[in-house]
């Protein structure tokens, strides 16, 4: 099964679809937002995704910031403080999704309220991602699985269960295109507990497209990803890793970025199509690396073949030895040279 975001087909067979995540690295400065598209433009992606929200509508003036936010933004005592800080205009959003369409890159955006999902709406996105944050948020759910786009679910926090009412949510408003993004929702990931074989699970429980949305450090858990068969990579990246913010620790730069998806490129194309069977290239080799059944001694013409009497050695074009039991015992036509190849017209 495939879906179509915008114009790439994301499934598989496919190539992978990549997801440049911007998030909230911007720090809320226009400019800064601009210049992470230019890169990641630059360096291959599919499509650039920002996170889109009104602090009031998504926290409360006390939520607490969760451990990680609290150490790499220690600038805001609260979540909705932090948070606030990391809001971008409508009319700024705007200014991105054409920004990006006109270099060739998809926009994409995780909504985390109904009136940040009307925004998208209205620009004409051509997905929506759900943030593992409102996995679990059927009325949310609802709302944006009945504008009849592909729904991106990331699964960070979820259990089976979870994921399964999540995805019957959105199948009973009567939009099935869904891709699930495996997530470990933790900034950074430690490397042993990203689980992916997780990928696998979903993808046979679901029977969907399902990708890897990766908070690890580096680039080797997203390659590794592609190679258990994730149809779909999204990873963070940031213009500088020093930059205050919660996120920009956690996440690749632009040159990493680069990297990563000049490695699943690479990867993409070592996969094949699963097929085993001989490459044009190996055909000649074969025939000169592989084994034939040949005289081991002199043999004279009219002589009864004895298993002492041959052995297997290269080339391979003569009688391959799995058929030497096939000409024990038969009487031969010709004198046959020590480590000449036997043929079957060699023998009555």
């Amino acid at each position: 099964m495939n879906i179509n975001i915008g114009d790439r087909p994301v499934g598989s067979g496919y190539p992978v679809f990549i997801v440049a995540e911007a998030g909230v690295n911007h720090n809320g400065d226009i400019e800064l937002a601009l210049k992470m598209i230019d890169e990641a433009r630059k360096a291959g992606a599919d499509a650039i995704k920002f996170q889109v929200f009104k602090a009031e509508n998504l926290a409360t003036e006390y939520a607490p910031k969760a451990k990680y936010q609290v150490v790499n933004d220690r600038s805001s005592r609260s979540q909705y403080e932090m948070l606030k800080k990391l809001e971008l205009s409508e009319e700024e959003f705007r200014e991105l999704y054409r920004y990006a369409r006109d270099r060739g890159l998809i926009f994409l955006a995780t909504p985390y309220d109904f009136e940040s999902v009307d925004l998208l709406e209205e620009m004409g996105v051509p997905a929506y991602k759900v943030s593992s944050s409102d996995l679990t948020n059927i009325p949310f759910l609802e709302y944006i699985a009945e504008k009849g786009k592909p729904v991106i679910l990331s699964t960070g926090m979820a259990t089976l269960g979870e994921v399964e009412e999540a995805v019957n949510t959105v199948r009973n408003t009567g939009n099935n295109q869904i891709i699930l993004l495996h997530c470990i929702t933790s900034y950074p990931a430690d490397i042993e507990k990203l689980n992916l074989r997780a990928i696998q699970t979903l993808r046979e429980a679901f029977k969907l497209p399902v990708g890897f949305s990766d908070h690890s450090l580096g680039i080797y858990a997203a390659i590794a990803a592609v190679a258990l068969g994730a149809v779909m990579i999204e990873k963070h990246f940031t213009l500088d890793k020093n930059l205050p913010g919660p996120d920009h620790k956690a996440s690749l730069t632009p040159v990493e970025l680069r990297e990563m998806i000049r490695a699943i490129r690479m990867i993409e194309k070592a996969l094949g199509d699963g097929i085993k069977k001989p490459l044009p290239e190996e055909e000649e080799i074969k025939r000169v690396v592989r084994k034939s059944i040949v005289a081991k001694k002199d043999i004279p013409k009219g002589t009864i073949i004895t298993r002492d009497l041959i052995t297997f050695k290269r080339p391979g074009i003569g009688l391959e030895p799995k058929y030497y039991r096939m000409i024990l015992g038969k009487r031969t036509r010709r004198n046959i040279k020590r480590n000449e190849l036997i043929y079957w017209w060699d023998l009555e």
